[in-house]
């Protein structure tokens, strides 16, 4: 009578650890999609005050890419030392000396680099919707209309940011990456709140009780012998 009791409680216990185990990992997981959909409110917020002022988020947005470059080129320098006296050393050497004088530019000049990188953005956009057009009009595909609805937006907005060009500079690239901010920020929140909630959904079933089974069994009854 004994056995059988001892082995249900000890499987009693083993059941409560193991639950409260995987309440711990329920908490943790929990915990950190909390911090994901808080990034993802923080970027979202960036980006819509991004959309509202766009000179500073153009400016921000080429700061940002000339400290990326230059802390490249230090790290890149810094590996093609480490790596001398092998065929990489000269290639590691010109790539970390070019991101690193590209970063100075970048740097001390954001307006003209914004400038720039805007016409080279307008020349990508009428090279592609052309293309697209030309394309869609040769190969008379199942996607025809699709594809030249894309031509033809390509090609308009390429020509609307050429001819306001310079001043489109101050806000084109501002909004591309206050809406890529946007994007990834709601992406985050999205990925946040629906981890949390199936890591709820997964805790309240496994805190549902099953059937007991550390009952002890019951006597036989002598009368029935």
């Amino acid at each position: 009578m004994n056995g059988p009791t001892a082995e249900g409680q000890k499987h009693g216990r083993g059941t409560k650890g193991g639950r409260r185990g995987t309440t711990a990992e329920g908490r943790k997981l929990t915990r950190s999609f909390s911090w994901l959909a808080l990034l993802g409110t923080l970027l979202v917020i960036a980006g819509i005050v991004g959309l509202i002022y766009t000179g500073v988020a153009t400016l921000t947005s080429m700061l940002l890419f000339g400290w990326l470059l230059l802390i490249g080129g230090i790290v890149g320098l810094a590996h093609a030392i480490e790596s001398r006296g092998t065929n990489y050393f000269w290639l590691g050497v010109v790539v970390a000396a070019l991101n690193l004088a590209a970063g100075v530019v970048v740097i001390r000049h954001p307006e003209g680099t914004a400038e720039a990188l805007t016409m080279f953005a307008a020349l990508l956009f009428l090279t592609g919707g052309v293309f697209r057009l030309v394309g869609s009009v040769v190969v008379r595909g199942p996607q025809m209309g699709w594809t030249l609805l894309q031509g033809a937006f390509g090609l308009l907005l390429g020509l609307l940011v050429l001819f306001d060009w310079p001043h489109s500079s101050l806000y084109v690239l501002g909004v591309f990456f206050s809406l890529a901010l946007l994007f990834d920020g709601l992406g985050l929140v999205a990925v946040g709140v629906g981890g949390r909630r199936i890591v709820s959904m997964v805790s309240d079933r496994l805190d549902v009780p099953g059937p007991a089974t550390d009952s002890p069994p019951k006597a036989p009854d002598d009368g029935q012998k």
